[in-house]
């Protein structure tokens, strides 16, 4: 035997003993891209060929399901993790967290897609406010490569306690190339390479794709392009390099804000339910994400990577178009400045609350809150005399609000609250914390994987906004939902409990997944982590216990799918007669979550 030969089998065997394997076993390498916002249907070999590509020729996880509420940062923590939402505590983009944060956030109701705020929320929650140990956090322990690109706010989710520059390679959108300043520091030898590769050293921003539009004015018209462009540049002619050249295996996260934020802000359809999110922005948004996994796979082929490369595509949730029309709300009958007339501003359900309940509305920042006189609150709201000290705090989460009770008259206030909210025309679903005992029209949080053992506050009462289909032939493709959000009325938005959010996109191919194979198994953001693990040898955490599982069905040594059965849960009727309904399937000992809400109120349930 040559040197070089000697050399290389001994490099092999401790390769394989290290990571656990069999001898002679090289350890996989994963990328984990994740389109933000995709629908399982909106993919076509026309609309996105790249993405079709993998559902096609590897797994196509047909039955897939984002967790509830359907929004970015709870499905992160689920990817991350392998852990429901009840385990991880981010229940929402936005939740309440008791206490204000000190200047400059200065509120207690915490925005956590934001890398700033993250911290933030571990220095708060003994080092990790997840309280899980991540997939590329347990990975690098064991010895891998790691690291997370694309979107903020998510991205640093995948290993959330590595933010100083060290561990996890972290980049999104407020990285600046090591200068200091805003955004998780870089290994200055990253940002060298990323000069040296002839790339700009800060990430771009979103330039015209940024452009929400307003009431009166339509928003971007152009997909995320060029941002996302340097970030698979980055990836490509410098991580992937990087990695071969470390001879080390390598997990790698891609978060492509696309289509999630083109869909967002989208300008084809101002005020109009219809095309919505199907219009060509829309669609450019989709065909850019398949774009770059294209260029992604591209370069693991150059670098002779793509043989021993697992890679798993996923979206965070589903989307809907956003409705701003509410015949009922009181708070659409006030005039503001920057409202089409008619319409519900933001904070809706806080004036009407407020005014139902008889309760004084504040902002987030203890500000009052006068709707009578064009005002209405944006990021949040406090209710009661005292905002220091609040009856009722509400954390909006687009299709989906998050109502948090923190004063000792809870168990006496949430009866009111839930009636309350039974008799809005906007509100779906509706479900309260197991503490606070059975109320009439909603179900326990329990039902849907929000009580565990997380570390940050639980929700009082969660409740979905009312959606529906505007007609087309597929509802998922066109379904519409009332959300709390500053997106305009035919934009997109997400978080509901309708079957179009909960319908993500999942599919993989690879070495460890069978090749042309029809999952019909339901499956979960939340078994990524999982099964990832199981493939790669490591190890993640059960401080919680709601776990995902590991989709062995669809590995190559895996056996068939398991059965699965349909259960249909319902609430108590409330005075009114209206019931909360949950549609879920359970398989392999785990629960998924279909859609829930009041009949002829939920897109997709089956009352």
């Amino acid at each position: 035997m040559t040197s070089s030969k000697f050399a290389a089998a001994a490099g092999a065997l401790a390769a394989a003993f290290l990571f656990g394997l069999p001898a002679g076993a090289a350890p996989r390498n994963v990328i984990i891209f994740v389109a933000d916002g995709l629908r399982s249907h909106s993919v076509t070999p026309e609309t996105a060929p790249a993405l079709a590509a993998v559902r096609r020729d590897g797994v196509d996880f047909a039955n897939s399901h984002s967790l509830y509420p359907t929004v970015t940062t709870p499905n992160s923590s689920a990817i991350a993790t392998g852990h429901l939402l009840g385990d991880t505590g981010d229940f929402g983009n936005t939740i309440f967290v008791n206490q204000p944060f000190p200047p400059p956030a200065g509120t207690a109701i915490a925005g956590i897609e934001d890398d700033d705020m993250q911290a933030l929320m571990n220095r708060r929650y003994a080092g990790d406010y997840l309280g899980e140990v991540t997939l590329l956090q347990a990975a690098r322990a064991k010895g891998y490569a790691t690291a997370a690109i694309g979107k903020h706010g998510p991205t640093a989710i995948q290993d959330v306690t590595s933010r100083d520059g060290r561990g996890t390679i972290e980049i999104d959108d407020d990285s600046n190339g090591g200068d200091g300043g805003h955004g998780i520091p870089l290994d200055p030898q990253v940002a060298a390479a990323i000069k040296a590769a002839g790339l700009e050293a800060a990430t771009p921003d979103r330039g015209l794709n940024a452009g929400g539009g307003a009431f009166n004015m339509a928003g971007a018209l152009v997909a995320n392009v060029e941002q996302q462009n340097w970030m698979v540049a980055v990836a490509s002619k410098v991580l992937l390099p990087r990695f071969k050249a470390e001879g080390k295996p390598f997990v790698l996260v891609f978060w492509s804000r696309d289509p999630d934020g083109t869909q967002h802000g989208n300008g084809d359809s101002l005020n109009e339910l219809t095309p919505g999110i199907n219009g060509p922005t829309s669609k450019a948004a989709i065909r850019n994400a398949s774009n770059d996994l294209q260029a992604l796979r591209d370069t693991l082929r150059t670098l002779g990577m793509a043989d021993n490369t697992d890679i798993v595509v996923t979206a965070d949730h589903g989307f809907s178009t956003m409705s701003r029309q509410s015949p009922g709300s009181p708070a659409a009958k006030f005039s503001y400045r920057d409202v089409k007339p008619g319409f519900l501003p933001q904070g809706f359900l806080d004036i009407d609350m407020s005014m139902g309940l008889k309760l004084p509305l504040h902002d987030a920042t203890g500000d009052e809150v006068h709707p009578e006189k064009g005002f209405y609150p944006k990021h949040g709201s406090l209710l009661g005399p005292d905002p220091k000290h609040p009856e009722i705090a509400i954390a909006p989460n687009g299709g989906t609000n998050l109502i948090y009770l923190p004063g000792p008259d809870a168990k006496a206030l949430a009866p009111r609250v839930v009636e309350f909210l039974t008799r809005q025309d906007y509100v779906g679903a509706i479900f309260v914390n197991d503490a606070l005992g059975a109320i009439p029209g909603a179900l326990p949080m329990s039902r849907v994987g929000l009580i565990g053992a997380a570390l940050t506050p639980q929700p009082s009462i969660v409740v979905s906004f009312k959606s529906w289909s505007t007609g087309c032939a597929d509802p998922e493709m066109c379904g519409v939902e009332i959300a709390d959000s500053g997106q305009q009325q035919g934009q997109g938005i997400h978080g509901s409990f309708g079957r179009q959010d909960t319908h993500n996109f999942m599919a993989a191919i690879g070495p460890d997944f069978k090749a042309g194979f029809l999952d019909p198994a339901p499956v979960s953001n939340a078994d990524w982590a999982n099964t990832l693990a199981h493939i790669l040898g490591v190890q993640l955490s059960d401080h919680g216990k709601l776990r995902g599982r590991v989709m062995a069905e669809a590995l190559t040594d895996g056996g068939a799918p398991p059965e699965a059965r349909a259960v249909t849960v319902r609430s108590e009727p409330a005075a009114n007669g209206c019931t909360t309904v949950l549609n879920t399937q359970e398989a392999a000992g785990e629960t998924y979550f279909d859609a829930a809400g009041m009949p002829g109120r939920t897109l997709g349930l089956k009352p």
